[in-house]
């Protein structure tokens, strides 16, 4: 699938590098997705028996790769990245898509991915693996729900089903952005907090269906309602419903502080 790229200050060809610059306002569109940044460096390597410039120009500037004599394996954006579909968003200040692998790293402040379901914010990276329908935030790890649950870690790991199991049809060369499907399981390692409408859970890993709703933490676990705080070793949470059951491990106990006339604590 071609990579068409446009820039508002030029577009430089370097052959014994190659690779092709774009600077200015630069933008790089393929199939369903599009990447805007200060600059887009696209690296490309030639097709065998190939010859010439690998990448074809029309009258307004728009440079053609990936088609004829050049095929593309790997495109970074510097400065202002925005990574976008008709449906998810995400942005960062420097990403690399590795065309061979299908993977996404996106580094940077302020890095966020929108989804029409969720937002996830990271400190460190937002990764996405295509071929293994996964997406992992690294760093303050956060996924907030459009009713306002949430789930936040040091690393969280989402996985996502296969649209054309979902009976949607998965796009051809589908590879980034907006091609991964329903999220089926998150898993959060490190200081994972789970909130709901009514109660906080945290422990020290955890594991989420968003289908179902549910979630089971481990480790150091400690579920707050209101002023009433219970601890143990596991507990499940109902995403949906909000209600929280504490779990005692083998050979353990469940305890808690719950205050008089504070309310039901579960």
């Amino acid at each position: 699938m071609p990579v068409q790229i446009s820039a508002a200050r030029d577009i430089t060809w370097s052959q014994d590098a190659q690779t092709v610059t774009a600077t200015g306002n630069a933008k790089a569109v393929r199939g369903d997705v599009t990447v805007t940044a200060d600059e887009l460096v696209a690296h490309y390597k030639k097709k065998a028996g190939s010859q010439g410039q690998p990448a074809s120009q029309n009258a307004s500037g728009v440079s053609a790769l990936d088609e004829g004599n050049a095929e593309l394996t790997e495109l970074d954006a510097i400065g202002n990245v925005h990574i976008y579909t008709a449906t998810d968003n995400a942005w960062g200040d420097h990403a690399v898509y590795s065309v061979g692998q299908q993977v996404l790293v996106l580094t940077g402040k302020n890095l966020k991915l929108t989804t029409p379901q969720d937002i996830v914010t990271a400190k460190d990276s937002i990764e996405y693996y295509a071929n293994e329908h996964k997406a992992v935030a690294r760093g303050d790890a956060l996924i907030v729900a459009k009713d306002g649950r949430s789930i936040a870690a040091d690393v969280i790991t989402g996985y996502f089903a296969d649209q054309a199991e979902g009976g949607k049809p998965a796009a051809q060369d589908s590879e980034t952005l907006g091609q991964g499907g329903n999220l089926k399981k998150v898993e959060a390692v490190g200081h994972v907090i789970i909130k709901t409408t009514a109660d906080t859970a945290t422990g020290d890993r955890g594991i989420y269906l968003p289908p179902t709703g549910q979630a089971r933490l481990g480790g150091n676990v400690h579920i707050i309602h209101g002023p009433n705080e219970l601890a143990g070793s596991d507990a499940l949470v109902n995403m949906k419903t909000g209600v929280a059951t504490l779990l005692a491990g083998p050979g353990g106990q469940v305890s808690g502080v719950i205050l008089p006339g504070s309310g039901k604590s579960q």
